[in-house]
């Protein structure tokens, strides 16, 4: 399989890495394509053996899969600026937030697509994708793609693409929720006088150990915080100005935001 990746940006480059490491590509195999000039040199670095173009001057595109992985802003100047033809045994995969099917089609003239909504920290191998797929792609076809997509972590195929923004609401930026929440627990600590690296420490064992149990526990949420939250406790009170507050609702909102921005991309 020959395959050539669109935006040479962090997401394009994990996958990247992620195809390679698996053996899933030979590097010789893999195009790497970035609008950025600058960047050639540091991604020729990583990638010595792949082909790394500018894209305005390719003219012609070797592959059988060409995935999109430029910010979804950017995605009409690449459409209108696409020097080639894209052949009908070539398959396109999208990791663009919020770009219809139906968009990526007419735009690019072109009916095999697939969606996938991948997160960052398949930059470690440990993503999840969401994904699914123009009609008429064979079943083993989407079998290659998955395959793809597992190397960078799990991915789970979705027959309606409307829940792909919902998707990319949750895990797409998700990371990024925990990050914030992590944040404010470290900036706690050191209010309380704790020193930052301790207080880094303490937050980042307790959000993994706390991982663990929501995975290896078969209770639900609510009983596990009853475990922690014993009556007129430490915990409980936390959790009552947590509450007083609407944190849960707040959370939700801004998730909810994030999943209506994802529907306003597509223009």
């Amino acid at each position: 399989m020959k395959i050539a990746i669109i935006g040479a940006g962090n997401m394009g480059l994990s996958f990247s890495k992620s195809f390679l490491k698996y053996e899933l590509i030979k590097p010789e195999n893999l195009q790497l394509i970035t609008r950025n000039e600058s960047k050639i040199p540091k991604i020729s670095e990583e990638f010595p053996k792949s082909k790394i173009s500018i894209f305005n001057n390719v003219k012609d595109l070797d592959a059988d899969l060409i995935i999109i992985a430029v910010k979804p802003q950017d995605f009409q100047y690449v459409a209108e600026n696409f020097n080639f033809k894209l052949k009908d045994h070539q398959m396109v995969l999208s990791i663009m937030a919020g770009i219809k099917i139906s968009k990526i089609q007419k735009l690019l003239n072109h009916q095999s697509v697939v969606r996938a909504m991948p997160n960052s920290p398949t930059l470690l191998g440990m993503g999840i994708t969401g994904y699914t797929s123009a009609q008429g792609i064979a079943f083993n076809e989407l079998m290659n793609i998955e395959r793809l997509l597992n190397s960078t972590g799990r991915s789970v195929y979705l027959e309606n693409e409307d829940l792909l923004d919902g998707v990319t609401a949750l895990s797409g930026s998700g990371p990024a929720y925990f990050y914030y929440i992590v944040d404010a627990m470290i900036k706690a600590g050191t209010q309380m006088g704790i020193d930052e690296n301790l207080s880094k420490l303490f937050v980042k064992q307790t959000m993994l150990g706390a991982y663990h149990l929501i995975n290896n526990s078969e209770k639900k949420l609510e009983e596990l915080i009853k475990d922690v939250a014993s009556k007129g406790g430490t915990t409980e009170a936390a959790l009552k100005t947590f509450e007083d507050n609407n944190f849960k609702e707040i959370l939700q909102k801004g998730i909810l935001n994030a999943e209506k921005r994802a529907k306003e991309l597509n223009g």
